[in-house]
């Protein structure tokens, strides 16, 4: 059984929605499933984890959120934690077309992780098609 963390940090409800279909996506396949806030994970966490999902949506001109996602994000590029990683990535965004996605993914891949699927977006809150990709990428973690 994989154990995998989902860590996100969400504003409105539309990111923490998509955790929640990302967790319904894991647990579906099999997977323990363990669910942070971006200021309760850290570094020292990752490694009790088969795979992470981490949800962040677009803030300010397309970037992660700036006060807890990001700096804990960094922490984790920092120590290395991320290199071999199976990771997956989530998040919506109200304006641009997905630009902090893209940013998001490249940096992981530069960190060494390995993504999983490709991230998950979203226009406001996640419709069918959303939550069916978020559930997809639950199960992707997991496998």
């Amino acid at each position: 059984m994989s154990k995998i963390a989902i860590v996100y940090w969400s504003g409105t409800g539309n990111t923490e929605s998509m955790a929640d279909a990302v967790e319904a996506g894991a647990k579906a396949s099999g997977a323990e499933v363990i669910r942070f806030s971006s200021s309760e994970f850290n570094s020292d966490k990752a490694s009790e984890f088969d795979a992470i999902a981490f949800g962040c949506p677009a803030m300010g001109a397309e970037v992660l959120e700036e006060s807890e996602f990001d700096p804990m994000f960094t922490d984790l590029e920092q120590k290395g934690v991320l290199s071999g990683k199976k990771i997956g990535l989530f998040g919506s965004y109200g304006w641009g077309d997905g630009e902090w996605m893209r940013n998001w993914e490249e940096r992981s891949k530069q960190a060494g992780a390995i993504l999983a699927a490709d991230g998950v977006i979203c226009n406001e809150s996640p419709d069918d098609t959303a939550n069916e990709a978020c559930k997809a990428l639950g199960a992707a973690l997991s496998a």
